[in-house]
């Protein structure tokens, strides 16, 4: 990276240097740093119509894809789960509105945003206090080789070459499998939003408010499901539930680690990392057909919602439309995504994203 700032991050967006400094480092030197910097805070503000017609369609699709699920099991359950994927892609329009109140970027009002986000855990299955602060613990750490020990990071962190050679032969093994395609992106996301994300395990005790929110999220999803399975019949909510937040775990995790972990990224020591390069060059733009942006709330836009991240989802591609001749932003196609889940550490001598296939013909090299 190229980077001017070191100091530790901090996440507030009070204190981030695209925000506070005239002089912010910008591709293309200072000259540009203030358009952009004024460019982005023209976004920030939620608009409240169009946070409303999103909650519509995001919760009313949501339920009305349950509830043909629910009729359709009626003639046939297989019949029914054809419609998992839709309901599946509702879940994550749901969840970037949690993740969107979680930054005070969906609404004007802290309480709005704390309240939707509460409301939207019941669907997400994610506490909405706890994931709120671990995600902004993210936006302080991201693509930072020093500070990955944070636990902020689940869905993106990485070895690097050097450590993962310091391994033993049994640790590599357990490394690499943890890390394989199918395990790290089908198997494990789902277990982490229906079984991790139901204890505070990895919350530090003083978040005690945090730590009760995982038990009263935990407590309205009985009340809420459980109703549901009393009036429609356990299994079949139980059948079409959990195979609906399976299918969102997966795109969701998908969506976040890619973003962080792909072909051209950077990732950069404490003494090299500042915000807005770590957000231009180690935040990608995915770039997705216009169905698919729709449905995952403009993430792909990951670069801008690093550099700002009070910007409400929905407002992203216009402010990527205002500032595409003021920054150069790391772009990754669909297909790109999808090969970039083979990446799985870091190159600090060649500074590159590698794949274990590759790891271990330089590790040959050195021996």
């Amino acid at each position: 990276m190229r980077h001017r700032n070191g100091g530790s991050p901090r996440s507030s967006l009070d204190t981030h240097p695209l925000m506070t400094s005239p002089d912010a480092a910008a591709p293309g030197g200072p000259q540009q740093a203030r358009p952009l910097r004024n460019v982005l805070k023209r976004f920030e503000q939620p608009d409240r119509v169009r946070s409303t017609v999103q909650i519509v369609t995001s919760f009313g699709g949501f339920v009305a894809l349950c509830a043909a699920m629910y009729l359709l099991a009626g003639v046939s359950l297989w019949l029914a789960l054809l419609l998992t994927p839709l309901a599946a892609f509702f879940v994550v329009r749901v969840f970037i509105i949690q993740h969107d109140c979680g930054h005070r970027a969906f609404f004007r009002s802290h309480r709005a945003n704390d309240l939707l986000g509460m409301v939207c855990s019941m669907v997400t299955l994610t506490p909405y206090a706890g994931w709120r602060r671990q995600h902004a613990q993210h936006h302080g750490t991201w693509n930072n080789l020093d500070r990955r020990a944070s636990g902020a990071d689940i869905y993106s962190t990485c070895l690097t070459l050097e450590e993962y050679r310091a391994l033993s032969t049994w640790q590599r093994r357990w490394y690499r499998l943890s890390r394989h395609p199918l395990v790290a992106n089908v198997l494990i996301p789902p277990f982490v939003f229906l079984g991790l994300y139901r204890l505070p395990f990895d919350m530090p005790e003083g978040w005690e408010s945090e730590r009760r929110n995982v038990y009263l999220t935990n407590l309205a999803l009985v009340v809420l499901y459980g109703g549901l399975a009393f009036v429609l019949g356990a299994a079949e909510v139980a059948t079409i539930q959990l195979t609906v937040i399976a299918g969102a775990a997966i795109v969701g995790v998908w969506l976040f680690s890619v973003q962080h972990r792909f072909e051209g990224v950077s990732w950069a020591r404490q003494d090299r990392w500042n915000f807005q390069d770590a957000a231009l060059e180690g935040s990608s733009y995915l770039r997705l057909p216009p169905v698919l942006r729709w449905l995952t709330g403009n993430i792909g836009l990951h670069h801008l919602h690093h550099l700002n991240p009070r910007i409400p989802n929905y407002a992203l591609q216009d402010c990527q439309d205002s500032v595409t001749d003021l920054i150069a932003t790391r772009t990754i196609g669909f297909f790109d995504a999808l090969r970039a889940t083979r990446l799985a550490l870091w190159d600090e001598t060649n500074e590159a994203m590698i794949t274990f296939a590759t790891a271990r013909r330089r590790l040959v090299t050195v021996s």
